[in-house]
């Protein structure tokens, strides 16, 4: 089976003298000819003097030049194209502010969040709903705040949820949201990765505020930049952080169910391969892709390819599977094609990637269980020797733990 990677074709640049990152990155819906890049200094506070805050929507037939500059009031850390019409975009600010463009009526913006009703952080989250209006979406920040919007009234959030995991809905208690997952067949069900490893699953349609954080997957030593649920498997999730990506199971709370060797340099994004249930692409800070395919290799990754000499700050795979978009850290969006034994649903292929990730989830629970046990017993030793003639305290000659 040959396992390839070819530059489809050349790098679209920022056009800017003064190079920003790109930080997200968005296909158009109706193939594969155009893709939206958001660009934008994540540095805080550390922005150039006379830095652009330009994002553009590319025509990857003639990269030398952007289709269309947006053009919003504070540079872009997300960009998405609405599924259900190409011409309007959704944009999530640095300054906290939810933008939307109409690109019949050019580079400004169209409708825009108010600034006492937007976020108070970067905007690292935006996703569209499937909605029967086209136009509801929502958001999330690093202020630990997640907003639904309907983007024919921008005045104010049409819903607000605090990612406060205690329950008191407390914003300064709240943990601040980087990476955010929404599956179209679990419409109530949003999942959040947060700056401090966490993941918060969470259900919109909840009778109480408290109610809406629904459980948590404590797992990274760092904020988690990519989570997505699996195409095939919706209950098993995707995530990146520190320097490790780790599959997750719904039903294992305790701890990931797979993970890939720990790397060298820090992983910054991933995605699951929209035709192959246990094909996924992770970016590392190195400039390295990385392509693993789980039902033939997990120690290390199938195909690797340094794409650039700086760090790969996102990745998005086109529906197709067949090709991939990474941007890097001084703005470069490079193309990549991958070959049919990697973008090719194999034979008996999701049955395969379906008993392997319900075998190691029976595995973890196993060891979940036998944990807790051990935990359990532990706890009742030290009880049985807290008490008098119960084998001596720590002060004791002959008990304690030495």
């Amino acid at each position: 089976m040959r396992t390839t990677l070819t530059p489809s074709c050349s790098s679209a640049l920022d056009p800017q003298e003064i190079k920003r990152a790109a930080t997200h990155l968005s296909w158009h819906p109706d193939g594969n000819r155009k893709l939206a890049v958001a660009y934008s200094c994540l540095d805080f506070q550390r922005a150039p003097v006379g830095m652009s805050s330009d994002s553009y929507i590319w025509d990857l037939e003639n990269p030398n030049k952007p289709e269309l500059a947006l053009k919003p009031s504070s540079p872009l850390v997300t960009l998405e194209f609405n599924p259900k019409d190409s011409h309007v975009l959704l944009g999530g600010c640095y300054n906290g502010q939810i933008a939307c463009w109409d690109t019949r009526k050019g580079s400004l913006v169209a409708e825009l969040s108010t600034i006492e009703s937007s976020h108070r952080d970067p905007v690292y989250g935006t996703i569209w709903l499937q909605s029967k209006t086209g136009t509801e979406c929502f958001s999330a920040s690093t202020d630990g705040q997640v907003m639904w919007w309907d983007i024919r009234k921008m005045s104010e959030p049409t819903e607000v949820v605090i990612l406060d995991i205690t329950k008191k809905e407390q914003l300064e208690n709240a943990l601040g949201a980087i990476s955010l997952e929404f599956e179209s067949t679990l419409p109530t069900k949003f999942m959040v990765g947060t700056e401090q490893g966490i993941v918060i699953s969470c259900n919109r349609k909840a009778k109480t505020s408290a109610e809406k954080i629904v459980c948590t997957f404590p797992g990274h030593h760092g904020p988690i930049y990519a989570l997505q649920r699996n195409p095939f498997y919706p209950k098993n999730f995707l995530t990146v952080g520190d320097w490790t990506a780790r599959i997750w199971s719904e039903d294992s709370r305790e701890s990931s169910i797979m993970w890939t060797k720990y790397h060298m340099a820090y992983l910054t994004d991933a995605a699951w391969s929209p035709v192959r249930p246990a094909v996924f692409f992770t970016t590392r800070m190195d400039g390295t892709l990385d392509i693993w395919d789980f039902m033939f290799e997990q120690c290390d990754p199938t195909l690797s390819l340094k794409v650039c000499d700086e760090a790969l700050f996102c990745l998005r795979v086109q529906d197709n599977g067949c090709l991939i978009a990474c941007g890097s850290q001084l703005g470069t969006t490079t193309l990549l094609e991958v070959s049919p034994g990697l973008s090719t649903l194999q034979r008996n292929e999701k049955n395969v990637a379906s008993s392997m990730f319900e075998r190691e989830t029976r595995r973890e629970k196993i060891l979940e269980a036998r944990h807790r046990e051990m935990r359990l017993k532990e706890k009742a030793a030290t009880k049985s020797r807290g008490r008098p003639g119960g084998g001596g305290g720590r002060g004791s000659s002959g008990g304690g733990r030495g």
